[in-house]
């Protein structure tokens, strides 16, 4: 009996313990209960430039393309098959998850901070910072796919959003593009040493948001002439003009904060790229000087691209340079040469007033000079009639767009868009490829199996879900 009550009085005991520490298990002792905003703003300008910068082809393909590069090996992506790897559904995935929902919850945290934290002029600012990056990442899924989720995306209670018209999303990106910079107080500060890119300077934020409204505005210059003549009124003196001012997004040295290009080529030991033929033989042709800037040698001591979309052996061709392998080489945001060449193709559709001949050398003069080629170099380059404006093969499009193309080096995406735009250089699939060259990912599987009736509408609206579908801004 004396035993009993012992044990009796011991289960009280942790019956008593347990109803009084019982609340205590529900909290979570390592998630804070407030996330600071400017955590979330990093996390989202570094996940973004990774996903933009990135070479593993389960989520970026856009060098693939451009034909900048081709595959050794694996060959699927450089012949287009999407579906194998899901890259559709990776790639919007980490936009939407990792960029959007950390900035959109950062929008939420900026003005619930104490004056302490951050004063009324430097939440202003902040909130104006996620707005850019919020219509930076937007347009780039617009580009990438059509229409998207946008007026219901980023609502955890709605995880079946409708799509929204492309042209709809983009008009209504500028909207918030222009209010963003006309909140931005340059006196003040921002997000300070949690804005990666600035450190708080606001004054570089307007150059990005000026920067992005010229290209945004070309983009649509065949769907929207008037509003893209406009914009790039108000835009282009206040976007990147030199290269001193190129916008980038500077990693480090050492793991994890390292160059993705770094990441998915040196330190895996993988290779799976060599140079392509299309973009090597187009600069052999040109006497390009970027040629050893932008490739290693060949086998042979000289410069070779593999064929594009074959099996091609790594040991025998040029492969991307030591220089955009590092570790800490930066990721190229926007930079003086695309102004300059947006500039001389505003000039010619009547935007602006200026010399669009200027603009178009100054172009290639900036892309020569940012990569480490002298002014000699750029001058003998445009001194040749293949090259220079008056002389170089084709309308203002072939002209402005080869020199682009090839200016757009290491910038998968900007060179895939302004190809889709301009239709130069000409871009053929390979023999065996699944279809003609992409003009947009396709939907991810999960949207056609988990959002069926907003994806099927959306599949119809844009005149199917196949890679040849044209964006709504891609009207030749």
């Amino acid at each position: 009996m004396k035993k009993i009550l012992i044990l009796l009085v011991a289960f009280t005991t942790v019956i008593v313990s347990c109803k009084k520490d019982f609340g205590d298990l529900n909290d979570n002792t390592k998630q804070p209960v407030i996330v600071p905003p400017g955590t979330l703003f990093s996390f989202a300008q570094k996940s973004l430039s990774d996903i933009m910068t990135s070479t593993n082809v389960n989520n970026n393909v856009f060098r693939l393309f451009a034909q900048q590069w081709t595959e050794t090996t694996y060959t699927d992506e450089s012949n287009y098959d999407l579906a194998t790897r899901n890259i559709p559904q990776n790639f919007w995935n980490t936009v939407f998850t990792s960029v959007l929902l950390n900035l959109n919850d950062g929008a939420r945290l900026v003005p619930l901070q104490s004056d302490a934290e951050a004063n009324a002029a430097e939440r202003k600012n902040q909130a104006a910072c996620i707005e850019l990056l919020e219509v930076y990442t937007f347009a780039t899924l617009v580009n990438t796919y059509g229409d998207v989720p946008y007026s219901e995306a980023l609502n955890a209670t709605n995880v079946v959003p409708k799509y929204d018209n492309a042209e709809t999303i983009y008009l209504d990106l500028m909207r918030r593009l222009d209010a963003a910079l006309t909140a931005i107080d340059a006196g003040a500060d921002g997000f300070g040493s949690n804005d990666l890119m600035f450190g708080g300077d606001m004054g570089r934020w307007k150059t990005f948001g000026n920067s992005l409204k010229l290209r945004m505005a070309m983009i649509i210059a065949d769907s929207n002439d008037a509003l893209a003549k406009t914009a790039v009124s108000a835009a282009e003196s206040n976007a990147v003009q030199t290269n001193a001012d190129n916008i980038v997004f500077q990693y480090l040295s050492a793991p994890p904060n390292v160059n993705p290009v770094w990441s998915d080529l040196i330190q895996s030991g993988r290779k799976d790229f060599v140079a392509a033929n299309t973009m090597v033989n187009a600069m052999i042709a040109l006497n390009d000087p970027r040629i050893p800037l932008y490739f290693t040698t060949d086998a042979t001591g000289a410069y070779s691209g593999g064929i594009y979309g074959a099996s091609n052996n790594y040991s025998t061709y040029s492969k991307p340079n030591a220089t955009l392998t590092a570790a800490d080489y930066p990721a190229m945001f926007f930079d003086a040469s695309e102004t300059h060449f947006l500039h001389a193709e505003a000039i010619e559709r009547g935007y602006i007033v200026g010399d669009a001949a200027a603009e178009y050398a100054e172009g290639i003069r900036a892309s020569i000079e940012a990569w480490g080629g002298t002014q000699a170099e750029a001058d003998a380059y445009l001194a040749q009639p293949s090259v220079a404006y008056a002389t170089a093969a084709g309308n203002w499009k072939q002209k402005i767009g080869t020199q682009s193309w090839i200016a757009l080096y290491n910038r998968g995406h900007e060179a895939w868009t302004t190809w889709r735009r301009l239709d130069y250089p000409v871009l053929t699939p390979p023999t065996d490829a699944n279809s003609a060259v992409p003009l947009r990912y396709t939907y991810p599987v999960q949207e056609q199996n988990l959002n069926t009736a907003n994806y099927t509408a959306a599949a119809a609206a844009i005149g199917g879900d196949i890679v040849e579908t044209k964006l709504f801004w891609d009207k030749f």
